[in-house]
């Protein structure tokens, strides 16, 4: 079995006293892939010098929307020099909208923000990480008009354009079935983590049960949203066993088979080399 974390934090202090070792107790527990997400300019910094020290470790750049607030341009010429000068760098992300605390930034400016680091993305022809909560109908508008073909002509890093099939992740993926179907018009993947095992899961349950296997990826967002029965713990990648066992029970499959198809949609996802 092998295990691809597609959105983790390993850069949130949370791990500061065993980061290492956590990291390295990795493979006991068959995770060998993992992407560490940006949330600010600082986290992607940090997790740039991740992907430097950690083999099996990829990484996204971005600004969440409750950092946005303050973004000036030159944020965006940094995040762009942050990919441009690491090849592990995979995605942009995460970026979103997220009106569910009040005190994060005005919608417009939210917008605004988004906007931007998916057009950087389009320069880049990197895919995206979305953070969306409570913003299902904006999320959903801005993403059919960026990816309503599913797919999206973007100009490569050598500055040749390109249609680019998987425009990215829907991260932590928390609304209905009814709005899953739609997105899957964009051709996003849609992550799915520890949330799922919880009792009342039942909304994305349902949701999942209408998502094809093919455009499911396996997360974390360690430290948070840890699964049952480790709920109130700290989240890390080995705990992953626990959302592949649910999947394959909606999904009447075996763990096995969970881990090797979302292994494999990893790969697409952030266009990875076949050996991985």
């Amino acid at each position: 079995m092998r295990i691809f974390d597609t959105h983790a934090h390993y850069d949130d202090r949370a791990f500061d006293n065993d980061r290492e070792s956590i990291i390295n107790s990795l493979a006991e527990k068959n995770v060998f892939a993992v992407t560490d997400i940006g949330c600010d300019l600082k986290s992607s910094e940090e997790v740039v010098r991740l992907t430097g020290k950690y083999e099996f470790f990829y990484g996204a750049v971005g600004v969440i929307p409750g950092e946005c607030g303050n973004m000036k341009d030159e944020d965006l010429d940094r995040l762009r020099e942050m990919a441009e000068s690491n090849k592990k760098i995979v995605a942009i992300g995460e970026i979103g909208l997220d009106y569910y605390w009040e005190e994060n930034p005005e919608r417009d400016i939210q917008k605004k923000w988004f906007r931007a680091q998916l057009d950087l993305a389009g320069e880049l022809a990197l895919p995206v990480v979305i953070h969306s909560r409570d913003a299902a109908e904006d999320t959903v508008d801005i993403l059919l008009e960026y990816f309503g073909n599913g797919e999206s002509e973007r100009a490569g890093k050598d500055g040749s354009a390109g249609r680019i099939p998987t425009p990215g992740v829907l991260h932590c993926y928390s609304y209905s079935r009814e709005t899953a179907e739609i997105l899957m018009k964009t051709g996003m993947y849609f992550g799915i983590g520890g949330v799922l095992t919880y009792k009342n899961a039942k909304k994305l349950v349902r949701a999942v049960e209408a998502i094809p296997m093919d455009r499911i990826v396996l997360e974390t967002d360690c430290p948070y949203l840890t699964p049952t029965p480790h709920r109130g713990e700290r989240n890390y990648s080995g705990y992953l066993i626990h959302v592949i066992e649910k999947l394959a029970e909606i999904k009447s499959l075996s763990a096995d088979e969970v881990a090797d198809i979302t292994w494999e949609n990893a790969k697409r996802l952030y266009r990875l080399n076949s050996n991985i």
